[in-house]
């Protein structure tokens, strides 16, 4: 595993690869979000964008998805994976939002972790993206680029993976690490036949990190 400052030099040239990467799921408000995060699981985001312009046109607000039964909901994301337990996820996510914080989107970590379907990288994204809170969510791509240039054990679960790059990084670098390694993932770092090794800089490092 690399030290402290190698990893942090790694992430630094992956940030500088794509320094403009932002998210991609489309959304409009803090709620949009939340159901585009939450649909994205196991899918693209580029399949929930395709099903979330009708999606949030039927059902625009947690209201609209709480008076809804799941199966009045399931044909509008039957496209994307495990779209029957999204479904109910968004209706009862709904139902709590309503009840317990006015309609609104909470903006603390245990608040969201505790909407039906809401996990630590969900609620992750949700901070981020949404508020504007120091966060940092782990998903795949960023798993894969930890392990792959050893900026953590090759055993590492998602928590650790997430609280090495926190320890590695500063609070306002989060943000743009996320996206930047999404990209990176996307377009580079490939799960099968990775291209990492077209970007020499990633693996030289400077004499005074040794």
């Amino acid at each position: 595993m690399l030290s402290k400052a190698k990893a942090r030099y790694v992430l630094r040239e992956i940030i500088k690869l794509f320094p403009d990467a932002k998210p991609t799921l489309d959304f409009s408000n803090n709620f949009e979000l939340l159901v585009a995060v939450m649909l994205s699981a196991q899918t693209t985001d580029a399949a929930v964008n395709k099903v979330t312009p009708a999606l949030f046109k039927r059902f625009p607000n947690p209201q609209a998805f709480a008076q809804a039964t799941p199966k009045e909901i399931e044909p509008y994301i039957s496209k994307l994976g495990l779209y029957r337990n999204k479904a109910r996820f968004l209706h009862q996510c709904s139902q709590q939002l309503l009840r317990d914080f006015n309609g609104q989107v909470p903006h603390t970590r245990s608040q969201l972790e505790s909407l039906s379907g809401v996990g630590r990288k969900t609620a992750n994204v949700v901070l981020s993206v949404g508020f504007g809170i120091p966060a940092f969510a782990v998903d795949t791509h960023v798993s894969r680029i930890c392990k792959h240039h050893q900026i953590c054990k090759q055993d590492a679960t998602p928590l650790e993976i997430e609280k090495r790059v926190m320890e590695v990084l500063p609070p306002e670098e989060w943000y743009a690490a996320h996206h930047a390694m999404i990209r990176f993932g996307r377009a580079i770092c490939h799960p099968k036949n990775p291209e990492c090794d077209h970007y020499p800089q990633l693996y030289h490092f400077p004499k005074d990190l040794d």
